[in-house]
């Protein structure tokens, strides 16, 4: 038949038929956001992946453990990674949680939820095709009106990217910070040189890797509040701001993943310790006092720390010179072993 001849098929009555953008829109957005969340959860496990085994590699480098940026007791290099890791697969496994509440489609809601002008059994049928099709295990809503004008899955899964971009803005500020200086800051850690980082200071390099996420996390968490704005501004029986949503899901998953992968390949992986320089300042350090704790009480070992802070010295010697405990008391008492875990005291 000629283009236009509709008598024979006809774009709405036939093609469209039990169809409405009200229910066709939203599960096609669903579809596509369950797509997308695969490649990103892939990039955050490459990212806690690389993050466990630079926990690894730094297990033996021993540090100093800092509370509100000030001295306070020891830990492993490998430890403070290892952590950072675990901090995002919570957030992966909680991604994972909250792509199964898009899988709910209103497929056979047409207009605003009743089903009117579509078949009775439509809503069963078209979404066993769609799982076909897909390979997607993909639901139809038990309530069609409340699934045409409500929004909550969205909200519910960008609270999750706003989560994980809160931590990887704390986790690349803890780099910033470990690799600062390199002489004038905590210098811990070695950040890959990828770049020249001034055109004016010879020789600087900036930890450009660690502010590039944090630029990304800022959008994610800008993104968060749209969705949040734009959930709550559906009147009635739908929520015509679907499209801004669907905008800001899409590009915070984009640029999450691209940063997860960003990081962990040309950022953690070539991270470096400064093991000497790391030990040195554990032993320089008068958080050490902390560990003394238990064998000379909190008062006296406050004033040892202060003592070892005006003086310069270290609370070792401080605590030889006051002959509060013997030489071979410290030995034991500040060995990694012991200053690294819960450890009884002797005796007891």
């Amino acid at each position: 038949h000629e283009r236009g001849q509709y008598e024979f098929l006809h774009p709405l009555n036939d093609v469209n038929m039990s169809q409405s953008t009200n229910d066709v829109y939203p599960t096609a957005l669903r579809i596509a956001v369950i797509m997308e969340m695969k490649s990103l959860m892939e990039a955050m496990r490459r990212l806690c992946q690389t993050l466990e085994a630079k926990g690894e590699e730094f297990a033996h480098v021993l540090k100093m453990g800092r509370t509100q940026l000030q001295d306070a007791v020891p830990m492993t290099l490998g430890r403070e990674f290892t952590a950072w890791a675990v901090m995002l697969r919570e957030d992966a496994a909680l991604l994972d949680e909250a792509a199964k509440l898009i899988r709910e489609i209103n497929m056979g809601a047409t207009a605003i939820g009743t089903g009117i002008n579509a078949d009775p059994g439509y809503s069963a049928l078209v979404t066993e095709y769609l799982n076909r099709l897909t390979g997607l295990d993909l639901l139809c809503s038990p309530d069609l009106v409340e699934a045409t004008q409500d929004t909550g899955a969205y909200v519910h899964i960008s609270g999750v990217f706003k989560r994980t971009s809160v931590k990887l803005i704390k986790i690349c500020n803890d780099l910033r910070l470990l690799s600062s200086g390199p002489r004038c800051g905590l210098n811990e850690i070695n950040l890959p040189a990828l770049t020249p980082g001034s055109s004016i200071m010879p020789g600087k390099v900036n930890p450009i890797i660690p502010e590039v996420v944090n630029q990304i996390a800022f959008l994610v968490i800008g993104n968060d509040a749209t969705i949040s704005l734009a959930a709550q501004a559906g009147q009635l029986q739908l929520n015509v701001m679907e499209p801004v949503i669907a905008y800001c899901l899409f590009q915070s998953i984009m640029v999450m993943r691209r940063g997860c992968r960003t990081l962990a390949d040309l950022c953690i992986k070539g991270i470096t310790a400064n093991e000497e320089h790391c030990l040195k300042m554990v032993k320089d350090s008068a958080g050490l006092a902390t560990a003394l704790n238990p064998y000379i009480g909190y008062e006296v070992a406050a004033e040892v720390a202060k003592k070892a802070l005006a003086t310069g010295r270290t609370v070792y010697e401080v605590v030889l010179e006051e002959q509060l405990l013997s030489a071979d008391e410290l030995e034991r008492i500040l060995t990694p072993d012991n200053m690294l875990c819960p450890a009884r005291k002797s005796g007891r």
